[in-house]
C-alpha cells in the first residue's frame, strides 16, 4: 500500500500561487521584490540566480533560475545552462558547509500539474536533507518547523557563497 506524504503548510502557497502577479524569479533576480532587506536573493550571476523558497521543503531549500524569462528548458542557452548546473553546484557547496545536510534533493518542476507554481519560469530546487527531517508536526499540527528565519538563513547562505 502507498504511503502518503503531507505538506499542509504547502497551502499557503498554494492559495496564494493562482492570484499571483508578475514573475518572482525576475523581480526577485532584479531586485525589485520587497526591497532589499526582504530579497531572498543569495546569489546573482551573470545569467543566472539562487534565491531562497520563501516555502522550504526545508531549511535553505534554495531554486536555481535563469535571470532571463524563460518557459522551458529547451529555451535555455548554452551560457544559462551552464551557469544553472554551476550555481547549482555552488549550492550544494555552501549549504554543505553552512548546514551540514546528510544529504540533497535537486529537481526541475516542468508545468503546472507536475507543480511549478511559476511554470512560465523554469527553476531548478536545491533542497537539503537530513536523517529525520519530516516529524510529526506537519502532519498533526498543521505547522511547518524551520529552525532559523529565512531572512537569517539568507545572510548566512550569502556570506558563505563569498
Amino acid at each position: 500500500m502507498a504511503r502518503q506524504l503531507w505538506a499542509p503548510w504547502r497551502l499557503e502557497y498554494i492559495k496564494q500561487a493562482d492570484e499571483q502577479t508578475g514573475c518572482f524569479f525576475c523581480e526577485e533576480g532584479a531586485g525589485s521584490l520587497g526591497g532589499a532587506e526582504e530579497s531572498l536573493l543569495v546569489h546573482g550571476g551573470e545569467s543566472a540566480v539562487a534565491i531562497l523558497n520563501r516555502y522550504p521543503y526545508s531549511s535553505g531549500h534554495l531554486m536555481i533560475a535563469p535571470s532571463r524569462h524563460v518557459g522551458s528548458l529547451a529555451e535555455l542557452t548554452d551560457a544559462e545552462v551552464i551557469e544553472i548546473h554551476r550555481l547549482a553546484v555552488a549550492a550544494i557547496e555552501v549549504l554543505g558547509c553552512v548546514y551540514g545536510p546528510g544529504g540533497f534533493n535537486l529537481g526541475w518542476n516542468l508545468g503546472h500539474i507536475a507543480g511549478a507554481g511559476i511554470d512560465d519560469h523554469v527553476h531548478l530546487h536545491v533542497v537539503p536533507r537530513w536523517s529525520g527531517d519530516t516529524n510529526f508536526m506537519p502532519v498533526l499540527a498543521d505547522v511547518k518547523v524551520l529552525p532559523e528565519h529565512l531572512l537569517e538563513t539568507r545572510d548566512r547562505l550569502r556570506a558563505a557563497w563569498e
